[in-house]
């Protein structure tokens, strides 16, 4: 555990110089402030784990700094001091979020455990903080691949910041789950998570359902409304597709995200916002601006810390920890024996291609326990249901694609790959079944970009 730092609000010198020292003979580090404004351009630069903060200062009272400071950094811990204290001022104090509250003249013991008590406090926190990340990540992204290994580590490091994150990968990859993880276990866990879906939303309803409108902006506004980013303000907002946003929209999108105040439709006065803002796309959002249909400063902002989620069929290894943990999890849902996949039966999950992502597997896994009766499901009870309910085929016919051309490479695509992967990926046979010869095959997979996972 790295030294602690503690921060010292007081306008009487002798006591910043005594609790400095206080604080420091006890090998923990301590500043200084006069005011608590000065106060609060400290925590600007440097993060503090407590305060220890006077309730009596020049400008800005003690408790309005508290409550300031709280709103901002939930993680510190703040102890009130003052020399005219009452049972009402130490009441609100405590009301506002203070750990505890010390009269003056301060006691070198007591100070001393209070501060102790806070730092056990705040290692309690960030352990349960750990606890309830590890769970949170172990339920979404079970695996053990170096593709998942990689992903925890970056949510790990994300949730430290409050930088926009840019989450990409297919349908069906979990995108908002990791989005909720991210906000859940940030400083801004315990405001509001706004997913808006902005394939869903009408290219013309687009400002009034981020900014929000005035009473009779529009001809059915009986009241006023807010917009979504008010609506997120002080937690995060989850921006879901933001692959389908007009370029009219990017350029309001951008408006907002740089001056950090929104208008709603109708007012005349902007108001600022402190959202973060998390995005998803299924597309790769540098090739679109390439293409000319993203704007690359709203990429590039939006951009600042990407993750991105790889497809199942990248990380095959995972496939029979995901089926076990969902069989196990809605067999017990709904009340059946307990059930197990043999060996063919895995081994048919972990070569199917799975366009569908987790998605898809977990959907199969769920019919699969719910309708087979037996305790062993065999590999036709895998083909059986995998017919029954064709997902990919689906995905491969509803899929958004921007012209012929891309339709049908993308069918070819996945056609190839699943033969392929029917074959363990064997070239020659896989050919002998197509009726087409090695040569024109290794072409069309080269010319398609498939991953060839296994050879034989």
């Amino acid at each position: 555990m790295s030294r602690r730092k503690i921060l010292i609000v007081d306008d009487e010198s002798g006591v910043r110089r005594s609790l400095k020292q206080i604080v420091e003979d006890e090998g923990w580090i301590g500043e200084t402030a006069i005011t608590g404004e000065e106060a609060l351009e400290k925590l600007e630069k440097t993060p503090f784990d407590i305060i220890i903060l006077d309730v009596l200062l020049p400008g800005k009272d003690g408790i309005q700094i508290l409550k300031t400071i709280k709103q901002k950094y939930r993680n510190i811990e703040i102890i009130m001091i003052s020399g005219h204290s009452t049972i009402e001022m130490a009441v609100n104090a405590t009301r506002a979020g203070a750990f505890d509250f010390l009269e003056k003249p301060l006691s070198l013991e007591k100070v001393v455990l209070t501060i102790k008590n806070a730092i056990n406090r705040l290692e309690l926190l960030e352990e349960n903080r750990i606890l309830r990340m590890n769970s949170k990540v172990r339920t979404i992204l079970i695996g053990e691949s170096p593709a998942i290994r990689r992903l925890k580590e970056d949510i790990e490091q994300v949730v430290q910041t409050d930088r926009m994150v840019l989450i990409s990968g297919e349908k069906g990859t979990g995108k908002e789950l990791v989005a909720r993880v991210i906000h859940e276990n940030s400083k801004r866990g315990e405001r509001n998570f706004i997913k808006v879906n902005l394939a869903a939303i009408p290219e013309e309803e687009f400002e009034l359902e981020l900014l929000g409108y005035e009473k009779g902006a529009v001809p059915y506004a009986v009241s006023s409304r807010k917009g979504k980013f008010a609506l997120a303000d002080g937690g995060t907002l989850f921006l879901e597709a933001v692959e389908t946003l007009s370029f009219r929209n990017q350029t309001t999108l951008l408006r907002v995200l740089e001056e950090g105040k929104i208008t709603p439709i109708g007012s005349s006065e902007g108001t600022s916002v402190d959202v973060r803002i998390i995005s998803s796309t299924t597309k790769n959002l540098s090739i679109e601006v390439k293409r000319g249909n993203f704007r690359e400063d709203l990429f590039e902002i939006l951009n600042f810390v990407p993750i991105y989620i790889p497809p199942l069929r990248e990380r095959r290894e995972d496939i029979p920890l995901l089926a076990e943990h969902f069989l196990e999890l809605f067999t017990e849902e709904y009340g059946g024996e307990k059930k197990y996949f043999s060996d063919n039966a895995m081994r048919a999950l972990v070569k199917y291609p799975w366009y569908g992502n987790v998605r898809e597997l977990k959907n199969l896994v769920e019919r699969i326990a719910i309708l087979v009766k037996k305790e062993e499901i065999t590999e036709k009870d895998i083909e059986k249901f995998l017919m029954l309910s064709s997902p990919s085929n689906t995905n491969i016919l509803t899929a958004p694609y921007q012209n012929y051309e891309e339709a049908l490479r993308t069918f070819k695509r996945e056609f190839l790959f699943y033969r392929l992967s029917k074959n363990n990926f064997n070239i020659d046979k896989t050919a002998s079944e197509l009726k087409v010869s090695k040569e024109f095959l290794l072409t069309k997979i080269r010319e398609l970009n498939i991953k060839i996972e296994k050879s034989l």
